[in-house]
């Protein structure tokens, strides 16, 4: 029976730690998170995909230990990396993760275990960043120990797509890597499909998440076209969608939120440049996704100002800082952004959320101090005293009706009000004319 290491319990790791115990295989993991190893020992999930009875069954049967000791890792077979791999303020890659997390793999590293890398990262990591520490150990790859790349899938909030029917994708420094690779995965995942390289599998991650961050900067630059041309995109989107072939539905927004859609653009730019190549489209539609929070602003901006009252010193409630519909990830929300914008321009700024019940706004070029933010009850007191309220992800759990019928003036980023009495003049949506017109 091989012993599996899973380091980081994240989004990625823990629901992958998870799946390993349930199909009987012994579990460790590493999280230096000492809190998220406390409340992961008393069986209590930190995140919203695992349902703490999972974790607690799991503890329980002796199937999953958690502990924050590298040491752990040379009682393993198959280890696998989901540490964070973030970006920069400046949009350049930030490794720190995964090297630290690799020099503690490689102080305990012994003949015949597998390491996986499953964190996303650019074409060459896996080769140029592990592979040397790794082999510091005086190891040898291919005959000693196993290395190979294997992205993860994760998609918070998806109960369609899990990790036990997702098919995954793997390539390995050598072919027995990608072996041992490909028989590991096989016994929790319904198919693996083995590519030449670690190289082309990173680039397949890469693929994956670039393709909707094109689709989703098409979606918003047209957005902004068709509020200039007084239509309504959302009622085009809908129509294009009748069409059964040729034709993926992608929606306008706040911006692009989450681990992979804001920051993989610029793992693969970044790369590209070393080879004299600038992946002049797939930036394009990063400024276009980055632009939006800006349009949010102004959009709010001109409707206070429809209605005689500006910007400084109003009170603007944001609702829905999750970076998707229905998950308590916060990760990159394009609300975060909104928010520093509102802050710096003098705005009074409070949130709800039922799934982020506090908020961070750091330190950043528009922010000289960081902010911490708790959300507000959602009641009808909070709702009138704003001057606006901001629907920036649309939970299901929202009475939009309620809401825009005791705003004072109310913005939908995300069409949540697509139901709501078209009669009702204080309605903005991001991406159609004003209701009014």
């Amino acid at each position: 029976m091989k012993r599996i290491c899973v380091l980081g319990l994240g989004y990625v790791g823990l629901p992958l730690a998870i799946a390993w115990a349930h199909a009987g295989f012994p579990v460790l993991g590493i999280d230096l998170d000492e809190g998220r190893v406390r409340r992961l020992r008393e069986g209590k999930s930190p995140i919203g995909d695992v349902p703490s009875s999972d974790v607690a069954e799991v503890v329980r049967d002796g199937r999953l230990s958690v502990s924050s000791d590298y040491s752990k890792v040379a009682t393993a077979d198959i280890i696998s990396i989901c540490v964070p791999t973030p970006i920069s303020l400046a949009k350049t890659p930030d490794l720190s993760y995964v090297v630290e997390a690799t020099k503690g793999i490689a102080s305990y590293l012994r003949p015949g275990q597998l390491v996986m890398l499953e964190s996303t990262s650019y074409p060459g990591t896996t080769e140029e960043v592990i592979l040397p520490i790794l082999e510091g150990s005086g190891l040898k790859v291919g005959r000693d120990f196993y290395l190979a790349f294997a992205p993860e899938r994760t998609n918070p909030g998806d109960r369609q797509h899990t990790l036990a029917n997702t098919p995954r994708v793997v390539g390995g420094v050598t072919t027995a890597c990608a072996e041992a690779a490909r028989r590991a995965l096989a016994a929790i995942v319904p198919q693996v499909h083995v590519v030449s390289s670690p190289r082309a599998a990173e680039m397949t991650k890469l693929w994956e998440n670039i393709f909707r961050s094109v689709n989703v900067a098409m979606a918003n630059e047209l957005a902004l076209l068709c509020e200039r041309m007084g239509i309504d995109v959302w009622e085009v989107i809908e129509a294009a969608s009748t069409k059964p072939f040729g034709f993926t539905a992608f929606y306008p927004g706040a911006g692009v939120g989450g681990h992979c859609i804001p920051v993989d653009p610029y793992y693969l730019s970044w790369k590209a440049r070393e080879y004299d190549f600038y992946t002049r489209f797939i930036d394009l539609a990063s400024q276009v996704n980055l632009s939006m929070p800006y349009h949010v602003v102004e959009r709010v901006a001109e409707a206070l100002n429809a209605q005689g009252k500006p910007l400084a010193g109003s009170h603007i409630f944001v609702l829905g800082v999750a970076f998707k519909k229905d998950v308590d990830d916060a990760r990159n929300s394009p609300a975060e952004r909104v928010l520093e914008l509102l802050v710096q321009r003098g705005v009074v700024v409070s949130y709800n959320d039922p799934f982020v019940p506090h908020f961070n706004l750091a330190i950043s070029p528009f922010l000289k101090e960081g902010v911490s933010l708790d959300s507000t009850p959602i009641t009808d007191e909070a709702i009138k005293r704003t001057d606006c309220a901001v629907i920036i992800t649309g939970h299901s759990l929202y009475d939009y009706k309620r809401i825009a019928e005791l705003a004072p003036l109310v913005l939908d980023c995300c069409n949540a009000t697509r139901n709501v009495d078209s009669r009702i003049g204080n309605l903005v949506r991001v991406g159609a004319p004003n209701r009014k017109q």
